[in-house]
């Protein structure tokens, strides 16, 4: 099932920028999503409106208010321009309560360890050295704006737990904080023993610090391995734009395939300059063999010294050269799915929602299959939201032939109790695959549907020899 013979770097790197647990509370149908250990697979299931996307906009909305230009901004809740507009902050509260509080906790494993010099040392002496960091974030809601009541960042070191982080002073006082310190021991500023400032966004601690304070520089470490964090999450919407008879591209490097694949082609050119070893155009192109959509595809200029470029294909070895406006609309679904898989740097974590849509069931299966090369020899994290039955098969599958390891894969199933209340069901898979907990109306009642055509046909055929 992997790509052979194709030039690319299958080096095993030691450490990513990779979630491993994720709390939610009181955001959208979350009250408590409980502590969800997350894995380099991980597949969100459930009905509509099940609460599975909005654990995926949770990361959304943190991703884009690390790339927010306004520091006074606790949370953005987005726009027409950012990954997603989740509305007003009372869209966003679990069930509309106002005043309320919003809660988040993450842990994740940093791209290499994250060595603390002292201080008040040498440089070469180290007190801390981190491979995985956890954040906690307190929100308190009202009418009138968002205010962080504590946010923490936290680390185990030779088998002791350590803690920085900021806390509101009081409830009256929103604007006044107070250092958190637990391990380590914090040295006032002579002379400056008064209240800090609030946190830059929700994560950051205030420029401040530093002056009240003599041994606590590295507390913008954690702020920086928070944003690297984020920033090296990428995402691709359910909703993909159409193909185009031909697209215009001046040289630059877009960041990924765009939140509706809108920069695939410019992707894929400014790929041939960037990634040489990886040649992604044949990747891409290699997999769109072997799910079986096309044989092979052209990405050249309209004329000689123009911007505007053409993508054709072919879908036999002996057929002509169709624009890709002709084929399948299923091709250029998938097309951002497999670019976005070669395009971001290695190591990163992908973000996809609903990437089956419009695709055949057997190549949905295949899907499966390059969710699987991709984290093993990129060393990615792929976050997925599916309504795929046929994808799901294909990872239990390779689980019981041992390609997709049991630890490598976390798999949940969302569903709404009667108060509205989402609700976050681990399935429980074996080394083999088998799902013990299989929930109820998983994947509808396939059962029930056969037996009701077959009693409908008894009933009918009875029906036809009375008469």
């Amino acid at each position: 099932m992997s790509l052979n013979n194709l030039p690319r770097i299958i080096e095993r790197l030691q450490f990513k920028n990779m979630l491993r647990n994720l709390t939610i509370h009181n955001f959208k149908s979350w009250q408590n999503t409980g502590q969800m250990p997350l894995a380099s697979l991980t597949g969100l299931f459930g009905n509509n409106s099940s609460g599975k996307t909005g654990i995926i906009q949770l990361l959304l909305m943190l991703k884009q208010t690390v790339e927010s230009a306004d520091c006074q901004r606790v949370l953005h809740t987005g726009d027409e321009q950012t990954y997603i507009d989740l509305g007003t902050i009372y869209d966003v509260i679990y069930q509309h309560q106002i005043p309320g509080e919003l809660a988040f906790s993450l842990t994740w494993d940093l791209p290499e360890y994250l060595n603390i010099i002292n201080p008040e040392g040498e440089l070469d002496d180290i007190i801390f050295s981190i491979p995985s960091l956890s954040f906690n974030a307190n929100i308190a809601v009202t009418a009138e704006n968002l205010a962080v009541k504590s946010m923490t960042y936290s680390f185990d070191y030779e088998n002791k737990n350590y803690l920085f982080g900021i806390e509101q002073q009081d409830n009256q006082n929103q604007s006044e904080y107070k250092l958190l310190s637990q391990g380590y021991t914090v040295k006032h500023i002579k002379g400056k023993a008064w209240p800090l400032p609030k946190p830059i966004k929700s994560y950051g601690f205030p420029n401040q610090i530093n002056s009240y304070y003599q041994n606590t520089a590295f507390l913008a470490d954690f702020v920086l391995a928070f944003e690297g964090l984020f920033q090296n999450i990428y995402y691709l919407g359910p909703l993909r734009d159409y193909p185009r008879r031909s697209y215009a591209w001046a040289g630059y490097q877009p960041q990924d395939v765009g939140k509706k694949g809108e920069q695939v082609i410019a992707a894929l050119l400014a790929s041939r300059t960037r990634d040489k070893e990886e040649k992604i155009e044949q990747c891409v192109a290699e997999w769109l063999r072997q799910l079986g959509l096309i044989y092979d595809f052209q990405l050249k200029p309209i004329a000689e010294n123009r911007q505007e470029y053409e993508l054709r294909v072919r879908r036999t070895p002996t057929s002509s050269e169709v624009l890709i406006t002709d084929v399948g609309f299923g091709v250029f679904q998938i097309l951002p799915v497999l670019v976005l898989c070669y395009y971001a740097p290695k190591g990163s974590t992908l973000i996809f929602e609903q990437p089956e849509i419009h695709l055949h069931p057997s190549v949905q299966v295949g899907l499966a299959d390059v969710f699987i090369d991709i984290i093993k020899t990129r060393n990615m994290q792929i976050i997925i939201e599916t309504h795929s039955e046929h994808l799901l098969r294909r990872l239990q599958r390779r689980m019981a032939e041992a390609e997709l390891q049991e630890k490598d894969a976390a798999l949940y199933f969302c569903q709404l109790n009667e108060q509205g209340n989402s609700q976050l069901i681990p399935l429980e898979l074996d080394a083999y695959g088998n799902i013990n907990n299989w929930p109820i109306g998983f994947f509808g009642d396939e059962m029930g549907e056969l037996l009701a055509m077959t009693e409908a046909a008894i009933k009918r055929q009875k029906g036809s020899q009375s008469q």
